[in-house]
């Protein structure tokens, strides 16, 4: 980690199909933030780079469910998901768009690099069509039942209730998403990139880091090397995303896929973040310099993508060259799961807080660090309101907030809002936590004291080893010892015998103020500012740190310091850091939320089924009298004046029938000729419309009413009994 001299780090970039949750700011974007917050403040050259995707097909589905463009989609959530970051505190360096003409340009070079050097394979293979949308669909456009779990709403590419990655082909009783019919199978030609070939590098490279990654990302990783890596497409039948750059009559129509285009965001946006910043060539530096430091944080999800997929592309580019080569991914701190209240944070259910929305509410620190205490490393976590009210009333209200303000209060009424003396660094680097002020005892002597360097270095420690959870608790066991420290050691008695220990006392309280403020800055930073601010610093923290990029002389090693001499002047007034949650103010979160769970657990036990009628019971005499065959249409018109009507002709055997069906709102005759049918073949003829019936054809009806005909298929069945 030493060898390198800057860090480049990079989160997963949400679909900007949606509003974020809280679930992708506790695994992705929260952890990143304190991590490129910390290393600030070691003084340390890091920039971060996020970004919006805004390909793909849920984006075309979100937007063709509301009747407007893709466009429309993708910038209506670009700002909203920006500005409710930026409202968090999410300090981005650049936070770009896949839709940017830098993004294009950048993803179709990497694709004809690759494909100039005969990388690439193609394919013809057979993907579903819908017949009524005239299109090939892409995986999210067909759902289905998902063979591991049974559930009824998997997608084609994931099933969201079991997390079983699938493809559209693996899916039960098909269906589009575009018309609700069942799509078929047709020839397409597409792109692959045959991770198969690269292997071996990848095994190669995930052993160079198996001992620092994460167990999750190694098992994930290990996983799909151990099956042997098939080749994948990367192009798709849409008119929404990135042209294919070739002239050619099969890249008409088909556009990257999106794992393939999104990946490179990372990419193009530190090359417009450079160019923001008038140094066109300045991305070079963070992407093809080996002495920068690449660091992605995404959730467990996402870990393929980042640790076999994304590499292999850029193995694909670097393959051949002496120059301009990338850089592999340092590390991959990929999350588990926040969950919420108990269940996983769902969009498509409508489960789920809402970051832009929570913020309206509470403030955005009490957020930060009540998810940063629960932060998902190696296991899943749970965001409850109870928990959230706890710890902002008890942890960050109580004991940070409390120690701030009586340090500064006393310091006001007693000194003048002026630091009384200096504090001896000794005092710094141990300070007495539970025995109170003794006068025969000398402070230096004092027994059960607390290293206040040891305490800062083991917090730096498990930031520098992404243990976000262990270095927020090691913080704020500080601010608990400083906080019993002031309590214990009564200055406001002490003053009246004692004005110089109570002055002494002060010194350090106040001196812990500071070393707080810039320990909780990754964590809490607009709380931090504030605590600055009424210390009487001019600028704040974010500010100072722009002026220091200097590891030797960092504010993280100025915390281990006294930073307030004697005459340094406060602010004057102090001010409630946290305001306490009252039980009032999450009331209707909780009965929101009661809503929410009764919802779900109303819709996974199948929830109020219909009540079954029954028709009258027969005997099983009865029932044998039905002749139930197997028929063919081989030919069908509408029935004049009868909207719902369908002259079918069927083929049984050697004999024909025809039969009126009532489905002409649901199948055109085109549609019908040649299906095969299941016919109750000894149904006394009536007549309709004039018309002659002579039996009738089975279909069921679906939860939207549609009818569905039933298709029993098989070799030579044609005439066949039921049994």
């Amino acid at each position: 980690m030493s060898d390198f001299k800057r860090t480049l780090v990079t989160t997963a970039l949400p679909y900007a199909n949606g509003p974020v949750h809280l679930g992708h700011l506790a695994g992705v974007y929260l952890p990143a933030d304190i991590y490129v917050r910390y290393k600030r403040l070691k003084g340390e050259d890091i920039i971060h780079i996020g970004g919006s995707d805004e390909h793909g097909v849920p984006i075309t589905i979100t937007a063709e469910k509301e009747g407007i463009s893709p466009r429309d989609v993708v910038d209506r959530y670009h700002r909203m998901n920006l500005d409710a970051f930026s409202k968090c505190y999410i300090s981005f360096d650049y936070y770009g768009r896949t839709t940017s003409e830098v993004h294009h340009k950048t993803a179709q070079e990497f694709f004809l690099e690759i494909e100039q050097k005969g990388i690439f394979q193609q394919k013809t293979e057979k993907l579903f069509f819908d017949t009524k949308a005239g299109r090939f669909l892409s995986d999210r456009y067909v759902t289905g039942t998902c063979p591991i779990c049974n559930n009824p709403e998997a997608n084609g590419d994931q099933c969201e209730q079991c997390g079983t990655h699938l493809s559209p082909l693996e899916l039960i009783n098909p269906k589009s998403k575009l018309s609700d019919a069942t799509p078929e199978l047709r020839d397409t030609m597409h792109w692959y990139f045959p991770l198969g070939r690269f292997q071996e590098q990848l095994e190669a490279y995930v052993n160079t880091h198996e001992d620092e990654w994460r167990s999750n990302v190694v098992n994930y990783t290990r996983t799909w090397l151990k099956q042997g890596l098939n080749d994948r497409a990367i192009t798709r039948d849409l008119s929404w995303g990135i042209k294919v750059p070739l002239e050619s009559e099969e890249a008409s129509g088909k556009v990257l896929y999106v794992w393939f285009d999104a990946v490179l965001g990372y990419i193009s946006f530190t090359k417009e973040w450079a160019a923001e910043r008038g140094e066109s060539n300045l991305w070079t530096s963070y992407w093809q310099d080996p002495q920068c430091r690449l660091v992605h944080f995404i959730g467990k999800d996402n870990v393929v993508f980042h640790t076999l997929m994304f590499p292999a592309i850029l193995m694909a580019w670097n393959e051949g060259r002496s120059n301009e080569l990338y850089n592999l991914a340092d590390n991959v701190p990929a999350s588990e799961f926040m969950n919420f209240e108990g269940r996983k944070f769902s969009k498509s259910r409508n489960y789920a807080v809402y970051l832009g929305e929570f913020l309206e509410k509470f403030p955005a620190d009490t957020l930060r660090y009540s998810i940063a205490m629960n932060y998902p490393e190696n296991k899943d976590t749970d965001f409850s309101w109870q928990d959230f009210q706890n710890r902002t009333n008890g942890e960050l209200a109580d004991t940070l907030g409390n120690f701030i303000k009586r340090s500064v209060d006393f310091t006001n009424s007693k000194f003048g809002g002026v630091v009384p003396i200096d504090c001896p660094p000794h005092l710094m680097e141990s300070f007495a936590v539970i025995l109170t002020h003794d006068n025969d005892v000398e402070i230096d002597r004092l027994d059960n004291r607390v290293n206040l360097d040891d305490l800062i270095d083991e917090i730096g420690q498990a930031y520098e080893q992404f243990h976000f959870r262990e270095a927020v608790s090691k913080t704020m066991d500080i601010a608990r010892k400083a906080n019993r420290y002031l309590t214990q050691n009564e200055p406001w008695k002490l003053i009246k015998s004692d004005r110089d220990a109570a002055a002494q006392i002060m010194s350090v309280s106040l001196n812990l103020c500071h070393t707080l403020a810039l320990l909780f800055y990754p964590v809490i930073p607009e709380t931090c500012n504030r605590i600055y601010a009424m210390l009487g610093f001019d600028g704040t923290i974010d500010s100072i740190i722009k002026q220091v990029v200097n590891p030797e002389n960092s504010l993280w090693e100025q915390a281990k310091k006294p930073g307030l001499q004697k005459g340094h002047k406060l602010r004057g007034n102090s001010e409630i850091l946290f305001t306490k949650i009252e039980d009032s103010a999450i009331a209707p979160e909780l009965e929101k939320i009661a809503a929410l769970l009764a919802e779900a657990e109303k819709r996974e036990a199948g929830a109020e089924q219909e009540r079954m009628e029954f028709k009258p019971e027969i005997s099983f005499d009865d029932f044998q009298k039905v002749d139930l065959r197997v028929a063919r249409v081989i030919a069908a018109e509408k029935v004049q004046k009868a909207g719902k009507l369908l002259k079918l002709q069927l083929q049984v055997g050697s004999v024909t029938k025809q039969v009126l069906a009532g489905i002409a709102k649901h199948y055109t005759p085109e549609e019908m000729i040649g299906k095969n049918v299941v016919l109750v073949a000894n149904l006394a003829e009536r007549s309709i419309r004039d018309e002659v019936s002579e039996g009738m054809i089975l279909a069921v009806e679906g939860a939207d009413g549609k009818l569905f005909v039933l298709e029993p298929s098989g070799n030579e069945i044609n005439g066949k009994q039921i049994q």
